[in-house]
């Protein structure tokens, strides 16, 4: 790959890219929000095959290659066949991020010295798999190879998290895995599979669910379980941001319908949204960082869910708003120094319209950096434009790279460094920041706003000097230590 890639054009500006990019290069990797499975680290078996690490469970790579008239049931079968269809579809992921990620896997991770084509294909594929069968290439080299500090998985609340309590307890595993509380299994009490997903919380949580008041008591528990193992965050994943709270015997008469099979869309809705409140409410009361991300229309190919099933490619954006629903939660808890409530959102419109200017004005709300669909060199080249004028850096999340390929993992953070660099040299060479301030937040973006944001305990700092480094006609003093 270019050593160039993502930089600017401009001499100059690529120049000073260059050096912001050499600060944070090789610093740790956070990564506050992922899909990656706990147990994968804890058993550390190998990987199986190229296929199953690189390709099936990747919805970014599976969705192109369906969009391009693969059927999904080709990918699912012989490994080596499903890497081959890769391979004969290549082109079309030219200029996209995917492909990016993928070429950074093949040349930085597994060596590959060729481009990959269908008469590579079968080459390359054996020359993955050999070195998966390597103590080098196991799930725990890996990640202490990536760099990796913190991982956050993303787990339900009847979870038992015995894979988190066999890594924490290891103290030869060289970083931190952390649960993330996600109870989207629990909002809509019309959905298919609530009332069992009730029994199983009530027996983790040794609460009777039956009722409203007991659900809510439920996920109280478990949320404090979830913080004896380390989680800092919760995740919800809603239609919509609408947080507002309903009366208690009203909740009561919709969670028994519920249970009998009988709740109507609109109360479904409500119960939903007042169950989004209470969770606001939760996160004021404990100081779990709460994850928020609206307005993603889920499988939206009912015959592909059918057969596949859920996060199967085909979640679709929708057009997301956050001020007039939050505004009853962020009346109540939106200047309590308690709440932390980071916004993601697929609709990157609202961004400058809605979300920077919540963060702009409200303490708790920050703003979560572009993932999913926007997750892009451009994209989050837009995102800087459209946020920092109104909230500043401080008030965004740090990278997050929402991934459930794991090798994926420092090809995502590469692209997010090395865009950051380049959009800090254009405000350099534009004279609207000085390179002081670019190297400061260099840093910080990767090694201080992630911990802070989300609450996590940074690393201790290094006990060397920090050596003078040049960025541009400047020597400036900078050090990788994250700030208190």
């Amino acid at each position: 790959m270019h050593p160039d890639r993502l930089f600017p054009a401009d001499p100059a500006a690529r120049e000073l890219a260059r050096s912001l990019h050499a600060l944070v290069e090789h610093a740790p990797v956070v990564s506050p929000h992922s899909h990656v499975d706990a147990l994968m680290l804890a058993d550390d078996r190998p990987f199986a095959n190229p296929a199953e690490l690189l390709v099936t469970p990747d919805h970014y790579v599976t969705r192109l290659l369906h969009a391009s008239g693969v059927p999904l049931d080709e990918l699912a079968g012989d490994p080596r066949a499903a890497w081959r269809l890769l391979a004969r579809y290549w082109s079309r992921f030219r200029g996209t991020p995917v492909r990016y990620w993928l070429e950074f896997q093949l040349t930085q991770v597994f060596g590959v010295p060729q481009q990959l084509d269908e008469a590579s294909a079968d080459a390359i594929y054996d020359r993955i798999d050999a070195l998966l069968a390597t103590p080098a290439y196991r799930p725990r080299a890996l990640f202490e190879r990536f760099g990796i500090d913190v991982l956050a998985t993303t787990d339900d609340p009847a979870d038992d998290l015995a894979a988190h309590r066999r890594l924490a307890a290891d103290h030869a595993f060289p970083g931190r895995v952390l649960p993330t509380f996600r109870a989207d299994r629990y909002m809509d009490p019309s959905a298919s599979g609530w009332a069992a997903a009730l029994d199983e919380l009530a027996t983790a949580a040794a609460v009777d669910c039956g009722t409203h008041e007991g659900l809510l008591e439920a996920l109280r528990i478990r949320r404090a379980y979830f913080r004896a193992q380390g989680g800092t965050a919760t995740d919800s994943g809603v239609p919509d941001a609408w947080a507002s709270p309903i009366d208690a015997r009203d909740a009561e008469r919709i969670h028994a319908a519920g249970l009998a099979g009988s709740v109507s869309p609109a109360d479904a809705v409500a119960y939903r949204r007042d169950l989004l409140y209470r969770l606001i409410e939760m996160s004021v009361d404990d100081g779990m960082v709460m994850q928020l991300h609206p307005g993603v229309i889920r499988n939206h190919h009912r015959p592909t869910l059918l057969r596949h099933g859920p996060d199967s490619g085909h979640d679709l954006p929708g057009v997301a708003a956050f001020t007039d629903p939050l505004r009853r939660a962020l009346n109540d808890f939106g200047t309590d120094p308690r709440l932390r409530l980071v916004l993601f959102t697929v609709d990157e419109t609202a961004f400058s319209r809605e979300i920077a200017p919540l963060a702009g004005f409200y303490p708790t709300v920050f703003i979560g950096a572009p993932w999913w669909f926007l997750d892009a060199p451009s994209a989050i080249e837009r995102f800087r434009h459209a946020v920092t004028e109104t909230a500043g850096f401080e008030k965004t999340s740090g990278f997050i790279d929402d991934t459930r390929a794991f090798c994926s993992i420092p090809a995502r953070h590469d692209m997010s460094r090395r865009t950051d660099a380049a959009y800090l040299a254009s405000l350099v060479v534009a004279h609207r920041l000085s390179e002081s301030d670019a190297a400061a937040l260099a840093l910080d973006l990767v090694a201080r706003i992630p911990y802070e944001t989300f609450r996590i305990e940074p690393p201790a700092p290094p006990v060397h000097e920090a050596a003078p480094v040049r960025t541009g006609a400047m020597l400036e003093e900078v050090s990788c230590a994250p700030s208190s």
